[in-house]
C-alpha cells in the first residue's frame, strides 16, 4: 500500500470553493480500483489549511489516478486557490507483509 498526504493552505477568499471542488475529487477518486481511502480534512485551528489522506493499492494505482478526467480538472480548477504551494508527502506501509 502507498499513502500520499498532501497538505495544502487555500486563499480565505476561496473556501467555499476549493471545497466544492475538492469533495467531487473526492467522491469520483473513491470509485477508482486501486484507491482503498480518500479522505478530506479541514484544520479546527486553520480553516484555510487542508489535508488530503490518499491511500492506494499500489504506486501503479496513484499514477491512475493522476491520469483521470476529474483529478485534471480538480487540478485546474483550484489552481489559483492557494496560498502558498501544496506539500506532498509519500509514505509505504512497514506494518503489513507485501
Amino acid at each position: 500500500m502507498v499513502v500520499k498526504i498532501v497538505t495544502l493552505y487555500v486563499k480565505q477568499e476561496h473556501l467555499k470553493d476549493f471545497i466544492e471542488a475538492t469533495r467531487e475529487n473526492q467522491r469520483n477518486s473513491q470509485l477508482e480500483s486501486g484507491v482503498k481511502s480518500f479522505d478530506f480534512y479541514q484544520g479546527q485551528d486553520d480553516p484555510t489549511r487542508f489535508v488530503l489522506y490518499e491511500a492506494y493499492d499500489s504506486q501503479d494505482a496513484v499514477e491512475a489516478h493522476t491520469r483521470t478526467a476529474h483529478y485534471k480538472k480538480w487540478v485546474d480548477s483550484v489552481a489559483t486557490f492557494y496560498a502558498k504551494p501544496r506539500e506532498r508527502a509519500m509514505y509505504t506501509d512497514v506494518q503489513s507483509p507485501d
